[in-house]
């Protein structure tokens, strides 16, 4: 397990939140709750202090600290992230409280998230100072068969009186002012999607989608089919060792969120369309471009050019499309002002804009906290000008695909308004919502309508 901190952690910490070194454990949960808190401190504070994702600073730690078994590395993981997910509330805590504050966000966190080390968190509760005991903790707590984000507010009034906490301070108050949700039902149902963990969601690709399945639940994945679309596979929310499944590794399964696998569907490929995926990262959505296309045909002639300015995610689309056995994907990195690609000579671009992930704040809850609203406001300048730009390399009558992970519409709606009134050759289109099934020319998927990430997507028709 991890060390207790020592001096120079201690002294990089915020002030409003005391060291917790001074705390005495004395039987073996006590010990080993008090040293999975210590390591859930430090990482906390280098995230915030550091301003850099989470994933990535658990990432570094776990590589150099291999002491940890699989059981330490889920209990710190999900109680670090978990603590972003409720920060909204918990930063009360540590205004209000002092020696046991941290010990206190901890058991909350816990409690609310219904999560299975009860050893660890009544030792947590122990060294908070607060009652977490009898019908406080075993019966009123909120349980995963009552998820509904307003009971663990109620839960959070009342054990924490006379703090006060509401339903939208789990999201930092300029989310409201670029993401403006006026209706107040799904006002509640944006913070209850963005306080809970979504599924881990992927494709089939190269293979009957219920064989797919077969075989997962074969080694005990829970792996279901999906209502939307033929070729999703919903594998649950239970972490996944991804290498030790024979499926991912013949490239026949491709890990991708519902949300993106929608901006695929609305590019609808021809087999034989030739495509420039622009802002590609690590390619998910060129495979699925060109699974899609070989789903019509097994010798589709179509291809993909991937193009991204980071040369090391186009590294990682060679392998995936390698794994795969895909022909038809090839990149062009995207180096300087020049296009990277012909004029005027594709069927299809796909232009999945660099932004400010509001849309994906459920898989990453530190970045709610790490960014300010400039994350937003920054963006739609860079964003027209990639759309302005990629726009040059659609032939006549081709498509243009403009779509982001975020959920304000400074980055959407007014990004492809401002491109399509300076660009009359450019006609928008309509499109059906896959899961809702309105009609709608532009889309924004938000995560509580199918249990996804937040994502938009405008389809537009060179005339």
């Amino acid at each position: 397990m991890g060390d207790s901190l020592n001096s120079s952690q201690t002294d990089s910490t915020p002030k409003d939140l005391l060291s917790i070194t001074d705390v005495k454990a004395e039987t073996t949960p006590q010990k080993r709750a008090l040293s999975y808190a210590n390591t859930i401190y430090v990482l906390f504070h280098q995230v915030m202090d550091k301003q850099q994702p989470a994933d990535r600073i658990v990432s570094e730690y776990f590589r150099v600290n291999k002491k940890h078994g699989s059981k330490d590395r889920r209990v710190i993981r999900e109680s670090l992230f978990a603590l972003f997910r409720w920060w909204g509330w918990l930063n009360k805590l540590s205004d209000a409280q002092s020696s046991q504050a941290w010990f206190s966000m901890l058991t909350a966190t816990a409690t609310i998230e219904s999560h299975a080390w009860h050893d660890i968190i009544q030792a947590w509760g122990e060294f908070s100072g607060n009652d977490f005991s009898g019908s406080n903790y075993n019966q009123d707590a909120p349980s995963t068969a009552s998820p509904c984000v307003s009971s663990k507010c109620e839960w959070m009034n009342t054990q924490f009186a006379p703090l006060k906490f509401d339903t939208d301070e789990l999201v930092p108050g300029w989310f409201w002012q670029v993401c403006p949700i006026e209706d107040a039902a799904q006002r509640l149902a944006m913070v209850e999607s963005l306080s809970s963990r979504p599924p881990i969601w992927s494709r089939a690709q190269n293979i009957d989608t219920d064989t797919a399945i077969e075989q997962l639940n074969r080694v005990d994945v829970p792996a279901t089919g999906c209502d939307y679309f033929s070729d999703t596979i919903n594998l649950g929310h239970k972490s996944i060792n991804l290498n030790g499944l024979s499926l991912y590794k013949e490239g026949k399964l491709e890990i991708q969120d519902l949300g993106s696998q929608v901006i695929g569907h609305i590019c609808a490929p021809k087999e034989s369309d030739l495509w420039w995926d622009t802002c590609s990262g690590a390619g998910g959505k060129s495979l699925q471009l060109r699974s899609l296309m070989l789903k019509q045909s097994s010798h589709s002639g179509g291809s993909i050019i991937a193009s991204d300015i980071r040369r090391k995610p186009l590294e990682e689309l060679a392998k995936r499309a390698k794994r795969a056995g895909f022909k038809g994907i090839s990149v062009s990195p995207w180096k300087s002002d020049e296009l990277p690609v012909p004029h005027a000579h594709f069927d299809g671009v796909l232009v999945d804009a660099p932004c400010s992930c509001t849309g994906t704040w459920r898989r990453n809850p530190d970045m709610r906290w790490i960014d300010g609203v400039e994350a937003v406001q920054d963006k739609p300048g860079l964003q027209l000008d990639i759309l302005r730009r990629s726009s040059q390399a659609v032939k006549s009558g081709g498509t243009l695909v403009y779509a982001t992970c975020s959920l304000s519409p400074l980055e959407n709606e007014e990004v492809v308004n401002a491109f399509l009134a300076e660009q009359n050759d450019f006609t928008l289109e309509s499109n059906t919502h896959p899961f809702t099934g309105k009609k709608t020319e532009m889309l924004t998927v938000f995560p509580f309508e199918a249990d996804t990430d937040g994502m938009f997507v405008a389809r537009m028709r060179r005339n």
